[in-house]
């Protein structure tokens, strides 16, 4: 392999990891399991802290339970290290992940700035996760919530919701829930 096709090799691995990272959020998002499980490999593990540590199809298998108080959920990334060695790759991603959840109290704010710990690998042609860890650096907490989405501010605005019903799944042809 010529040093111009190792770079272009290179740089096709980069996009498609960041691909991965990218669709993870908004599978994330969406609560859409299905498409979290073709985001890892079968044995890879998921380590968020005291949530949950394991299996990563474990950790799937119990985000319908995880997420079921949570009314918003908006992963965003920002800065984007990543090392690659052929088939292996190592990811420092930064993050900002805001969630809303209910409380016996009402619903709450946490606004967490982070970083996932990330090792993929490339089997049968396809990156993938091997290993995520989330690292929170910060959390910004507001009991009761200061999120207000009846403001005049946002009036006939499309509101995005968890699950099939995001207006997301009305507007794309593309972009599709499970795949």
């Amino acid at each position: 392999m010529s040093d111009r096709e190792a770079r272009l090799q290179e740089l096709l691995d980069r996009e498609e990891i960041r691909q991965l990272i990218t669709v993870y959020c908004q599978a994330s998002d969406r609560h859409d399991h299905e498409k979290l499980r073709t985001l890892y490999h079968e044995d890879a593990i998921d380590d968020h802290g005291a949530m949950f540590c394991g299996p990563a199809m474990e950790f799937i298998d119990k985000l319908p339970e995880i997420q079921a108080p949570m009314e918003i959920l908006h992963h965003n990334v920002t800065t984007i290290n990543l090392a690659i060695d052929g088939d292996y790759a190592e990811g420092e991603v930064y993050l900002l992940a805001l969630h809303r959840a209910k409380t016996p109290d009402g619903p709450m704010d946490v606004l967490v700035g982070g970083r996932y710990f990330d090792k993929y690998a490339k089997r049968d042609g396809r990156w993938k996760f091997l290993h995520r860890a989330i690292v929170a650096d910060w959390a910004n907490i507001h009991s009761p919530s200061i999120i207000d989405l009846e403001h005049p501010f946002l009036e006939g605005a499309k509101i995005g919701k968890p699950g099939p019903a995001d207006p997301s799944y009305g507007f794309f042809r593309l972009i599709k829930r499970g795949a």
